[in-house]
């Protein structure tokens, strides 16, 4: 049974927040125009095995105030650092999806990894800009055209999964959910939000981070190599990475099953 809170935050903003099963608490976040109703599959998969599955909205995205205000990955990160105070929900695993990850991460570096247990990041490199040093970036940015590459939301690379299979997870979603706004509509007024994600290094932060980390990556992510989840985690004490084959940058959407796989049997490590 799904039971459903509000969680305001200091500058006054209301957070929806869900919660399904108990056992140990999981809190997953999605990424940018995702909801938390997206994370269905997961949910399922979670509260079957005995976890407790917590879905935030974060601020602009589903059931969450958008207040035109906090476009921001800080503020996304502290948003997040207030949910799980007001929850009290004790240790816990942390799960962002694509700009969630970057949410996660942005709480990380402001609070640190008390109270966390472990952390996976779903399709998201830790640093948007590709440089000399850093090939795994969003495929065409770069520092030249930074300012302006998200003006229009974000742009189709032409790699990776071809659309129309992008298009049947969309399907299937919005089938099981029948709601065609769980995933993939820009949120109002976001345009500074999606500059700030592109603009941030998260490379150090998971390198410091001293909980077992796991990157995910789709294998044919529309936006960036799936080598980003090996590199990223190269300095990272108990890091490791997982590639899903025949997989997009919507991982958990794209191979639910064997996404959930991948992600119970990091749960059972820790």
């Amino acid at each position: 049974m799904t039971t459903e809170t509000t969680v305001r935050t200091n500058d006054g903003v209301a957070l929806h927040v869900t919660s399904d099963g108990e056992g140990p608490p999981v809190v997953l976040v999605a990424g940018y125009g995702a909801t938390a109703r997206s994370w269905v599959w997961q949910v399922e998969a979670l509260t079957a095995a005995g976890y407790r599955a917590v879905c935030v909205d974060r601020r602009s995205h589903g059931r969450s105030d958008n207040p035109g205000h906090g476009n921001r990955l800080a503020r996304h990160g502290k948003d997040l650092d207030e949910v799980l105070a007001a929850l009290d929900l004790g240790e816990v695993v942390l799960v962002g999806g694509s700009m969630g990850a970057s949410a996660v991460w942005a709480r990380t570096d402001l609070c640190g990894t008390a109270g966390v247990r472990g952390v996976v990041s779903v399709d998201q490199t830790p640093k948007m800009v590709n440089t000399a040093d850093w090939p795994h970036g969003f495929y065409g940015l770069t520092d030249a055209n930074s300012g302006v590459f998200f003006a229009g939301g974000v742009p189709q690379t032409g790699r990776g999964l071809p659309p129309e299979r992008a298009l049947a997870t969309y399907t299937r979603l919005t089938e099981r959910l029948g709601d065609p706004s769980a995933l993939g509509v820009r949120p109002a007024g976001t345009e500074a939000l999606l500059r700030d994600h592109a603009a941030q290094d998260w490379r150090d932060v998971v390198a410091r981070a001293d909980v077992p980390v796991l990157m995910v990556a789709g294998r044919d992510s529309q936006y960036w190599p799936c080598e980003h989840a090996a590199a990223a985690v190269e300095r990272t004490r108990d890091g490791r990475s997982h590639v899903l084959d025949d997989c997009g940058h919507a991982a958990n959407l794209d191979r639910p099953e064997e996404f959930n796989a991948v992600l119970l049997a990091f749960l059972k490590e820790l």
